[in-house]
């Protein structure tokens, strides 16, 4: 009779210290993680780092006063710098140019959360894992998978308004540089062109500079996912210091 108190006092013991553990790991946010941790986290972490993006790209030089995002005329447009840059004030005509883009695309810019906010609502479970235990872009890579057709058709008209406006006689960006790669093409596809070797130019003026304000986009975005893997000052809220947090220990 005395064993059998003894078993159970020793049970009762037992028992307690692993109701006292467990909320011990609960509290020091160790416990294991459920599927609705994973995904809230990730969502938030993915809304928190779009929302940072577009709200940095979006403000006055967010484009244009980023080296790493500004949006350059396409390399073929050299020849149209070279020549208006012979002409007083050319310089600035056509940094007026690259301006008025980057400034489209700043405008744009402001449009651009709800889209990434719409895409995250649609994410799965498994999206979450995969996104959780990927590389270190791989909500970056989800974003640009979900998004970037809607991106792309939010970005272009701004664009192409901006290069639609008449910049010197009458001439906008955009009549340049059909009238540059016309008379290149002309050449290019001559057979003194091709004996030569000269490449014909395809680039559509509107689709380079859109794609090259989306890529600048989802740089940013990729520069904010990388904070909240790496940082944990960046982890602003419990759920993302819980979930990403569980990374942290298996690197360790």
């Amino acid at each position: 009779m005395k064993a059998r108190v003894y078993v159970f006092i020793i049970l009762m013991f037992v028992l307690a210290g692993c109701a006292e553990l467990m909320n011990v790991l609960q509290t020091t946010g160790t416990a294991p993680l459920t599927e609705a941790d994973v995904i809230n986290g990730l969502k938030e972490a993915l809304i928190t780092g779009a929302k940072n993006s577009a709200s940095k790209l979006a403000a006055e030089n967010g484009y244009y006063g980023d080296a790493l995002v500004k949006i350059p005329l396409p390399d073929e447009a050299k020849t149209i710098v070279e020549n208006i840059s012979k002409i007083l004030g050319g310089d600035q005509l056509v940094e007026d140019v690259i301006l008025r883009i980057n400034r489209a695309a700043e405008d744009a810019a402001k449009e651009a959360a709800p889209i990434f906010v719409n895409s995250v609502t649609q994410m799965t479970i498994a999206d979450a894992f995969n996104i959780l235990n990927g590389a270190d872009n791989a909500a970056t890579t989800y974003l640009r998978n979900t998004t970037y057709d809607q991106l792309y058709q939010l970005y272009k008209p701004r664009i192409q308004a901006s290069t639609e406006k008449d910049i010197i006689g009458n001439i906008s960006t955009k009549e340049s540089w059909n009238s540059l790669t016309s008379k290149w093409n002309k050449i290019a596809n001559s057979v003194a062109g091709k004996i030569a070797g000269l490449k014909p130019v395809n680039t559509d003026l509107d689709n380079f500079l859109t794609s090259k304000a989306l890529s600048g986009m989802f740089l940013k975005v990729e520069g904010e996912e990388l904070k909240i893997r790496k940082e944990v000052s960046a982890r602003i809220t419990p759920v993302l210091q819980k979930v990403f947090g569980s990374l942290d220990k298996k690197t360790n």
